[in-house]
């Protein structure tokens, strides 16, 4: 009752307000214990000092943009990654399941979320178990959702065991509307005598977009076997084409005339639809295949037939009711002009290209229209379940149903850690690459960021660098992950499988380190989250200590984010540390302890003059304690007070938290 009452003194009146609505309403609220605490903890939350551990560090000169992972526990890594708040277009992740096994609670949490210990394991026979595990999400949810861009999206996989719980945690946070889907993903192709009832064979991935009519969900890659379909056995210029249907399911009465096969002489009508094409293209369509077509009225209650100028006419019965009583084919008597149209249309079937209006049976059979894969969206939609069809309309992803063929099963990720790292690394629920560049293609932009909180083997930055290296896109990733001290997996398993990806290491079959598969051009930094950050721990710092947190927060809200990303040079210079994109010179006035660091003539002098030996431009970023030389040259940042705005502090560490999202 204490922890619930402080945290409704936490809340600010316009979340006081809320509350009391949804409660005087009606609404569905989801209530547990500890659940406001759990709300605004993360307020608490201090960022911490960055320091990027070069030796851990990998191929950062042949990095594509900025790949990093952070070794630190998730919550206070986000709240650290401050830059990165509202920059991250897909953050898929795969939490610890609460199944007495993985997950693990520091009851120090609820009244001081900056222990860094993960705390012990959250047994199956612990009663609170589904409670610690929804206090720990929540604000894990509250900061990835600050973290994604206003049309990012969040996918996050879960088991049974708490995908109710999620759901609503979800709903709650980023809202029901705003819900894009739910896979259903085959884990396994074999039924296991796990259970009395159901073997659990599938697992869930709830996908939620930060606003989802910005959201836009793309096209996987289009399959050998769907594209086999399409064929050009009569050379048309237009390429590959197949058969599709002439008739539309919906009805327009003014488009469901008959037509006459200038091969029969048959009458030919859309069934209980409609002719897809316009009156004005199918009579185009029909006479390039010889003969001219005239409008004429049937007299069976339709809009006039195109019908072969001069032909005998079927006999048609007379106020024929469109929708009990569909006319489809009616066969027709041959006269004179009749088979003069059937001669020139049999020339141009065997001579030439066929007319995009075409008959079926090598012209003696109901008509069809030529659809053309170059025109076909290229690739496939996630529909309900994964197969074959060709399917090329506007969809809507709901409920998604993904077999292991599609998608990979939890063997497959396992086999494929196996193969990187060898035998023996101790993880039993690995998700399959397949399943994660499918949800990377799905919802990430060719040069966007992909975030993983809960990074474990790496599998998501592997998907990233193998799906850049297949399809040439530049996307980047965030991965954080923190092993116990006895189990410290970050290093030895997160990031030795990203650098292995890259250099094309595998293991053997006689457990050997070998190069087995194609190199990477790309690497990634390593950081690793120090003491909590506040002024006096900054003017603490030395000068290596200073450089590593000035290139990872520097941030300008006004700027883009690739001129505010800084590429640290690493020469022998005095003041100068490194560049953006726009080749601006940064620069570091500052010897920790020995010195206060101060911008006067001198120093600036001193600028000039690294400046020049480098090729860097005005203006120049001059971090210093103090300045008492201006020039327009200089953008000055004040040591510690630039530092901590650039964490989402101040003096007073006012936290960004606090502020509404834009």
């Amino acid at each position: 009752m204490e922890n619930n009452l402080a945290g409704l003194e936490l809340m600010s009146k316009e979340e006081l307000l809320d509350f009391a609505k949804k409660m005087v309403n009606g609404g569905i609220t989801l209530s547990f214990n500890g659940k406001r605490t759990a709300q605004v903890i993360e307020r608490k939350v201090m960022p911490r000092i960055i320091k990027i551990n070069k030796k851990l560090s990998f191929n950062v000169e042949k990095s594509m943009g900025k790949n990093i992972l952070v070794d630190g526990e998730n919550l206070q890594a986000m709240v650290t990654l401050y830059k990165y708040k509202g920059q991250i277009d897909l953050i898929i992740t795969d939490p610890p399941y609460n199944t007495g096994k993985d997950f693990r609670y520091n009851d120090k949490w609820d009244t001081d979320p900056n222990d860094p210990d993960l705390g012990e394991v959250v047994t199956i026979e612990d009663g609170s178990r589904h409670t610690k595990w929804m206090k720990f999400m929540l604000p894990r949810i509250q900061m990835m959702r600050a973290m994604l861009k206003f049309n990012g999206v969040l996918a996050i996989c879960i088991d049974e065991r708490e995908f109710f719980h999620l759901g609503m945690l979800l709903n709650e946070v980023f809202g029901e509307e705003n819900r894009v889907g739910i896979i259903n993903w085959q884990k396994s192709y074999a039924p296991k005598n796990d259970s009395t009832h159901l073997s659990s064979a599938t697992e869930y991935i709830l996908v939620y977009a930060k606003n989802k009519e910005q959201t836009k969900t793309g096209l996987l890659g289009r399959t050998e076997q769907m594209n086999a379909k399409y064929k050009n056995p009569d050379n048309d210029p237009e390429g590959l084409w197949r058969d599709d249907n002439p008739v539309a399911r919906t009805k327009s009465d003014k488009d469901r005339y008959a037509i006459q096969s200038p091969f029969t002489g048959a009458l030919h009508y859309p069934g209980t639809g409609s002719w897809r094409n316009t009156k004005r293209n199918m009579k185009s369509f029909l006479e390039a295949w010889g003969s001219k077509y005239v409008e004429k009225d049937l007299g069976e209650g339709r809009p006039m037939a195109l019908v072969i100028k001069g032909a005998t006419i079927p006999h048609v019965p007379e106020e024929q009711n469109l929708d009990n009583n569909p006319i489809v084919t009616l066969e027709c008597e041959k006269n004179e002009i009749v088979t003069e149209a059937e001669q020139k249309a049999v020339k141009i079937r065997n001579t030439k290209t066929m007319p995009e209006l075409y008959f079926l049976r090598n012209g003696y059979g109901r008509p069809a229209i030529k659809r053309y894969l170059k025109y076909v969206k290229q690739g496939k939609v996630p529909l309900t379940f994964w197969a074959d069809e060709d399917y090329d309309e506007i969809f809507e992803l709901d409920c998604q149903s993904w077999t292991y063929e599609e998608s990979g099963h939890s063997q497959t990720g396992i086999k494929e850690l196996d193969y990187i790292m060898g035998k023996g690394h101790d993880f039993q629920t690995v998700k399959p690459l397949k399943l994660i560049e499918k949800i990377i293609q799905l919802w990430c932009p060719s040069n966007g960021i992909v975030f993983d909180p809960f990074a474990g083997s790496g599998t998501t930055g592997h998907a990233v660098l193998e799906l850049n290296e297949l399809s040439g896109t530049r996307r980047n990733f965030i991965l954080i992950e923190k092993g116990e001290d006895d189990d410290k997996y970050a290093k030895t398993l997160t990031r030795e499988r990203i650098k292995r990806a890259i250099t094309g290491e595998r293991v053997n079959k006689a457990g050997e380190l070998q190069i087995l598969e194609q190199s990477i051009s790309n690497g990634f930094e390593y950081w690793e989250l120090d003491k909590k950050v506040d002024a006096k721990a900054i003017l603490e710092m030395k000068r290596d200590e200073l450089i590593d947190i000035i290139i990872t927060t520097h941030w300008e809200d006004d700027r883009k984010r690739a001129t505010s990303v800084i590429d640290r040079i690493d020469k022998d210079y005095k003041y100068l540390v490194g560049h953006n994109i726009l080749n601006e010179g940064f620069f570091i006035i500052w010897n920790g302890e020995d010195s206060v660091g101060e911008l006067n003539q001198k120093t600036y002098m001193e600028l000039l003059e690294e400046a020049k030996k480098e090729g860097v431009k005005f203006p120049f970023h001059v971090y210093a304690r103090y300045q008492v030389y201006q020039t327009p040259k200089v953008k000055f940042y004040q040591i510690p007070d630039k530092v901590l705005m650039h964490l989402g502090l101040n003096e007073n560490s006012d936290r960004y938290n606090n502020q509404e999202d834009t």
